[in-house]
């Protein structure tokens, strides 16, 4: 007799189970929503309700992440309940991998706790970088963010990237990123940004490579590839931070600083740099965008 699973191989049918258990977890419809913050994409979950258990969160993101299968998104965000603020987030990566901050995933997260009543015009939420403080702008779609103190600044090192050696600055802006000026927008960001990303330098956890030049007019374009995502992404909010805040110490630039990020739209950082270098009173501020909200099936996850 034929069975369903009849010349379904071991493998297969572990992934068919596994989503089977995930599915009986899970209460379906999910609601979602999602946003983007100048191209960088998310879905969002408002989880105070529904209460997702963390042990199946990671799962559901790369599920849920994967394009042309699912949703597609750079990252899964869930709203959680918090006592010390007006919200708690957990933040997935599109592999699953947990992020300890997201410049413009926080944007996106303000924005949806706005809309749906969870916090005011003025808010402040917890990741695992800290305490996040954003404001909504006059209009819904611009939104603030106050980023975490930039630490662990390093200056000068330089690793061979094709046939040269670079020059690299790496900062912690909430999560690790290296940044590399560059004189043309013609990067392998793909290759390069990999090798950044694995190399020894930033162990065990590796970095962000953030590939930046310096446009006319004192602006910065920033191409970003970035862990967990492990492409080029259209938009990094932590990486343009990075890049601004090297921007200021390498080329003489004062803040605030427009960066155009890969998918052409603008990010604005404002901060004050000391010698040390100390950066504080950072600030990430752009626009929003709601593309959609619906429920979520089952199906999202075959």
């Amino acid at each position: 007799m034929v069975t369903p699973t009849s010349g379904i191989s071991t493998l297969t049918k572990s992934v068919l189970k596994n989503e089977q258990r995930i599915s009986k977890v899970l209460n379906f419809p999910i609601p979602f929503e999602k946003m983007n913050g100048t191209g960088n994409d998310f879905v969002i979950i408002d989880n105070r309700i529904l209460q997702i258990p963390v042990a199946e969160q990671a799962e559901l993101a790369r599920k849920i992440c994967r394009r042309m299968f699912s949703i597609g998104a750079d990252g899964l965000i869930f709203i959680e309940e918090s006592s010390v603020a007006d919200f708690a987030w957990n933040f997935y990566n599109a592999d699953g991998s947990v992020a300890e901050m997201c410049g413009n995933g926080s944007r996106c997260a303000a924005r949806f706790a706005y809309r749906h009543g969870i916090a005011g015009k003025k808010m402040k939420f917890v990741t695992l970088a800290g305490i996040i403080e954003a404001e909504i702008g006059e209009e819904e779609a611009v939104v603030r963010v106050k980023m975490t103190a930039p630490h662990d600044f390093r200056l000068g090192l330089s690793l061979v990237l094709g046939d040269e050696e670079s020059v690299v600055g790496y900062v912690n802006t909430g999560v690790p990123h290296a940044v590399i000026f560059v004189d043309t927008d013609d990067v392998p960001v793909k290759t390069w940004g990999r090798m950044v990303r694995i190399h020894q330098l930033f162990e065990p956890k590796g970095a962000n490579a953030n590939f930046v030049r310096v446009l006319p007019g004192g602006r910065l374009k920033v191409r970003t590839y970035e862990r967990g995502i492990e492409a080029e992404t259209m938009a990094c909010g932590t990486g343009c931070v990075a890049s601004a805040l090297f921007a200021a110490m390498e080329k003489g630039m004062e803040s605030p600083i427009e960066v155009i990020t890969s998918g052409g739209e603008m990010l604005t950082i404002l901060f004050d740099l000391f010698d040390g270098p100390v950066a504080d009173n950072v600030f990430l501020q752009g626009s929003t965008r709601l593309v959609c909200s619906g429920d979520l099936t089952a199906e999202a996850l075959l």
